[in-house]
Order: C-alpha cells, then structure tokens, then sequence
C-alpha cells in the first residue's frame, strides 16, 4: 500500500514538473488606446511602460509571470514622437527609459519595447 501510495506521490510530482517546466505561465493582453490601459492597470502591474505617447493604440503586451519577462509592442501618432522620443535615453539605435527597453520605427510609428531584466546574482 505504502509502495502505490508513493508511486502516485512520485508520478503527480513528475506531471507537476513537466506541466510547469513546458507550460509557463504567460498572460498576453491587448489594449485599444492608453484609456484601455490605464483602465486595466496594467501600467500600475507594471506590464506597460509609464511614458507611452497619449496616442498610443493597437497596445500588446505578453508577461511570463515565473520569469517577469514582458516584451510588447504599440503604435503612436507622428505628433507624439518628438516629445515621446524627449524622455528616452539612445544606445545604438534602442531607447531606454523607467525599465524599459525600446526599438522604434519611425517609418511605421511602431515600438517594440521589453522589459530590462533584473540581475540575478
């Protein structure tokens, strides 16, 4: 009895295992505007960044709550891009600001951004 009973312990700590090891938990949302955004809080969660242009729409972003991985992506209007480009800092052609890494097209007025992942020393 004690033999079965260990088995099944074994067998559903194993399916536990497997399940979170090639199942992460990943949350995707998207966001008509940043009134969308700001309603769902998903700035406060931490999962959009602060500085997004006041006509940024078509927002996504997907979030792997184990790893606190978030890489996501929104368009913007041209007007908004002298003032939103004003609070990043340039490297080599990405911006960064408050966290957050970020690749602009400027054609497309399109950003792709992710978060800067924490050291883990």
């Amino acid at each position: 009895m004690k033999k079965i009973l260990l088995s099944i312990v074994v067998f559903f700590v194993g399916v536990y295992f497997l399940l979170t090891k090639f199942f992460p938990n990943v949350e995707i949302n998207r966001y008509d505007s940043l009134e969308t955004v700001n309603t769902q809080k998903a700035i406060e969660h931490g999962w959009i960044p602060k500085n997004l242009p006041l006509s940024a729409y078509d927002i996504a972003e997907t979030h792997e709550l184990d790893s606190s991985t978030i890489v996501g992506k929104f368009s913007y209007r041209e007007e908004d891009e002298k003032s939103f480009l004003a609070g990043l800092k340039e490297s080599n052609e990405v911006y960064e600001a408050e966290g957050f890494l970020f690749k602009i097209d400027k054609k497309l007025n399109l950003v792709h951004f992710r978060n800067i992942p924490l050291n883990k020393n």
